[in-house]
């Protein structure tokens, strides 16, 4: 089971390495080539963990598992660490201190091989072994105090909703390897003072036992959760640009009719197009410059609001059994309607003007909440006025004679 489950994980943390450098590739992503080496890392991490290759390599060199997979995981942390230096920090200032970081690993893989190499010449002592584990337990809690740090640091910075949820699994993997990091402090102290609470070698089998939970389950759920959270962000991206592309340009297109009464009844809101591709090539583009000129459309249509329209419009919706959704939008289509009736027929406003629909104000600046009101008053438009406006309609054309 457990060897599914971390040759399972190894897996997905390689594709997501190969999602990442497909973006390095096109787009150049700060941090892609870190991220893509520490998701290799940890893949290498995970599949040292598993209980076959450890009990294949052991064969050949006795405990030589435990210093490929700690190797792994200082080096999946220390590019976790880096990664962040290039989020965080200036360019210049990030590359002097992951240089400082990638030099220190490379002192401390050193030292952890000596050491091995003479515990494996010198089985019978154990302070080799201590010594091993004091490097690679100072260096890996070392890690995550400034890993935390880091992260705290963007999750303060981020205004990226993703970002901020992504930083919080990250969170809670630090919590995992802080448990790592005790049990291991543990083992030392225990070996260290000789009071034999652990022994000094043990290996994991394919049942879950309490040792192993702290020693191989801890690092690689904190693993799972620091890939996982890191990984979100530039996941979430893609998929909400292209949400966010498709509802621009839907909304573009379902603030037509609207923006066709406007523009018949006030041809000068109309802006001329430096680029006529912008409105096919740029969604964003297009829906803007049509909420901006809608609303001009509305200002310029201000003088031919007529109050009697939207009081006939207003009883017309509360003489229905069922109440239908958005009532202000239906009011304010039906006034936009007759005052774009009004305006096209050249008839002079002496009627009196009707209020602005409610909560014109706080919507200026804001154009998702304008877009939004929006496509309420021209969905009101073709389903709802003609309906239950019709009669303050009727009363439009009417009072426009007197």
């Amino acid at each position: 089971m457990i060897t599914i489950l971390f040759t399972a994980v190894a897996v997905l943390s390689l594709a997501a390495a190969a999602y990442w450098a497909r973006r390095r590739r096109a787009h150049r992503t700060a941090g892609a080539g870190e991220m893509c080496a520490l998701l290799i890392a940890w893949a290498l991490a995970f599949v040292t963990y598993t209980p076959v290759l450890q009990e294949a390599v052991d064969s050949v060199v006795p405990n030589v598992s435990r210093l490929l997979s700690n190797s792994a995981t200082m080096t999946g942390s220390t590019l976790v660490l880096v990664f962040l230096f290039q989020l965080n920090l200036e360019p210049e200032v990030a590359r002097h201190r992951t240089r400082i970081r990638l030099a220190l690993l490379g002192v401390v893989l050193v030292c952890l091989i000596g050491f091995f190499a003479a515990e494996h010449a010198n089985p019978s002592l154990t302070q080799f072994y201590v010594l091993y584990l004091f490097v690679y337990a100072g260096y890996f809690a070392m890690t995550v105090k400034d890993f935390l740090i880091q992260v705290w640091k963007q999750a303060r910075s981020s205004r990226r909703k993703s970002q901020r949820i992504g930083l919080r699994i990250v969170a809670a993997g630090c919590v995992f390897s802080l448990l790592y990091a005790g049990y291991k402090l543990f083992v030392l102290i225990s070996l260290g003072l000789g009071l034999g609470l652990i022994t000094a070698h043990h290996h994991c089998s394919e049942q879950f036992t309490v040792r192993c939970t702290f020693s191989v389950t801890a690092p690689v759920v904190s693993a799972l959760l620091i890939v996982f959270g890191l990984t979100l962000p530039a996941v979430v991206w893609p998929i909400s640009q292209y949400v966010r592309k498709r509802w621009e340009a839907g909304s573009f297109a379902a603030l037509g009719p609207l923006w066709d009464d406007m523009s018949t009844a006030t041809p000068e809101i109309v802006l001329d197009s430096t680029d006529p591709d912008d409105e096919t090539n740029d969604p964003d583009f297009a829906l803007h410059r049509r909420v901006i000129e809608i609303n001009d459309g509305v200002l310029a249509l201000h003088p031919y609001r007529a109050l009697e329209v939207q009081t006939a419009a207003q009883g017309a919706l509360a003489a229905l059994d069922r109440q239908p959704k958005h009532p202000d939008a239906i009011v304010e289509a039906a006034v936009l309607s007759a005052a774009a009736r009004a305006k096209r027929n050249g008839w002079e406003p002496s009627w009196p003007q009707a209020p602005q629909a409610p909560g014109t104000s706080s919507r200026e600046g804001n154009l998702r909440a304008e877009t939004e009101w929006l496509l309420q008053v021209s969905h009101a438009y073709t389903h709802s006025t003609v309906r239950v406006a019709a009669d303050g309609l009727v009363m439009a054309d009417g009072g426009s004679q007197t």
